[in-house]
């Protein structure tokens, strides 16, 4: 970090994180993510001209010109980086057991990085992080909807008279590659209707959870009165 700024340099820096809040922006905004392309292109934009301010106040007058560590100038980005952390943790939602949020969080804290690199006048690492950072959020997405991951789904069903019996269910779903982990029977008044629910896991792709084929077709026995599947 240069202890003096020319005019240049600090438009070098502030276009380059620009550059960076736009490209990073760009893909959250076309996702319709909570923090967006304005959110993203500001947050670099601050962490860049906190970095600057830092650097220019190395030559405050009044002390030799060696002196500037006594300021612990770095308390100004570090100050940036926690308050990033609030706006980050206000993007991440929890629905149950579905968490959204997590990536435009950790996308706001690393263009945050970024725009610290390019107002610190590190242009190199600044642009190694961008390219890196675009990499990640765009050239790996295809990879990751299409990634087989854990997924969990929830079955219940109402029979008559015992039948299919929970052997039956239980058979037809490991022949369809569903593991069971809970299920459980409840009785109606008079033990001549039951519902069975069944906790499966699975792995697939997340784009891929339709309705399993073996649902289908217990949904078609005439001794299934009711059946519901929904993923948990």
């Amino acid at each position: 970090m240069p202890i003096s700024l020319a005019w240049h340099d600090i438009a070098l820096r502030l276009a380059l994180s620009v550059l960076a809040g736009v490209l990073m922006g760009l893909d959250r905004g076309e996702h319709r993510r909570p923090a967006g392309l304005r959110t993203t292109l500001l947050v670099c934009l601050a962490a860049a001209l906190a970095m600057i301010q830092a650097n220019l106040l190395m030559v405050t007058r009044g002390k030799p010109s060696d002196s500037f560590v006594v300021l612990d100038l770095m308390r100004l980005p570090l100050g940036i980086l926690t308050g990033v952390g609030f706006i980050g943790a206000g993007a991440i939602l929890r629905r149950d057991n579905l968490v959204l949020g997590v990536t435009t969080a950790a996308t706001l804290w690393f263009v945050t990085v970024i725009g610290l690199c390019f107002g610190g006048g590190q242009i190199a690492l600044g642009l190694a992080g961008l390219a890196l950072g675009v990499v990640v959020l765009s050239g790996l997405r295809w990879f990751d909807h299409h990634m087989s991951q854990e997924q969990h789904g929830i079955l219940n069903l109402n029979t008559k008279g015992g039948q299919p019996t929970e052997d039956d269910i239980q058979t037809a779903a490991r022949e369809a590659g569903y593991k069971i982990r809970v299920s459980s029977v409840a009785f109606a008044e008079g033990r001549s209707e039951r519902e069975i629910e069944f906790n499966l896991e699975w792995r697939s792709a997340p784009q891929k959870v339709d309705v399993p084929d073996f649902v289908q077709k217990l949904s078609s026995d005439p001794r299934v009165v009711g059946i519901r599947w929904r993923l948990a």
